[in-house]
């Protein structure tokens, strides 16, 4: 044998052996038994923004949103904002398991609650919230806050303070809900609903045309 065509001999070996051994894309992770016995649409694929899913009202001094933590609804979102508040449930899981346990709470729903100030010197009152499902009114078992205003009770025009509320498990996301505060009343989670169904099966098709990763 020459000494060149031993030299392409190995040349092409190492190509082989090269190509072999090179890292293939990654197929889509499948869901994850939790996932599936919930049916959780999968994550990274949403557009939805927040105040896309939130529940709002306003009052003569502040305004009111209340989003749902539950996983049904923020795997809709657009990535950073599902990242963002699945970073913030998971940093205050103990805090939840602990306020849960004390409240009696066995399985609580939670939802980030967070009051605009729209006149000078606005008053709240955190406790004043309710929210209605399947013909139940479930009031905060018990509340996380946030922001360092939320002691003050009181915001300023554009001041915010937020919060984690857990409500007793029983609100149906999927169903008619309705949102009472300060006398004041919200009905148009039927037309959130319909947003997220619509956006729910575009996630799935979206999942299923994108590419390998």
């Amino acid at each position: 044998m020459t000494v060149r065509r031993s030299v392409r001999l190995a040349v092409l070996a190492a190509a082989v052996t090269t190509f072999g051994c090179a890292p293939q894309p990654a197929p889509l992770q499948p869901p994850s038994p939790a996932d599936s016995s919930r049916n959780l649409p999968p994550a990274g694929y949403g557009t939805l923004h927040q105040e896309d899913v939130a529940l709002k009202l306003a009052t003569e001094t502040v305004q009111l949103r209340v989003l749902p933590l539950d996983e049904q609804v923020t795997r809709l979102l657009s990535p950073d904002s599902y990242e963002s508040l699945r970073r913030l449930t998971t940093s205050r899981a103990p805090e939840v398991d602990s306020a849960a346990a004390r409240a009696g709470v066995h399985r609580a729903t939670l939802f980030l609650v967070t009051f605009f100030g729209v006149a000078p010197r606005a008053t709240f009152s955190p406790d004043d919230v309710t929210i209605s499902s399947q013909n139940r009114f479930f009031r905060p078992a018990a509340i996380l806050p946030l922001s360092p205003l939320w002691s003050e009770l009181r915001l300023n025009q554009r001041e915010t303070a937020s919060a984690i509320y857990l409500f007793e498990d029983g609100i149906n996301l999927a169903g008619p809900l309705s949102l009472e505060h300060g006398g004041a009343s919200s009905n148009e989670w039927d037309a959130t609903r319909r947003t997220l169904e619509r956006e729910r099966a575009r996630v799935y098709s979206r999942a299923r045309a994108a590419p390998p990763q």
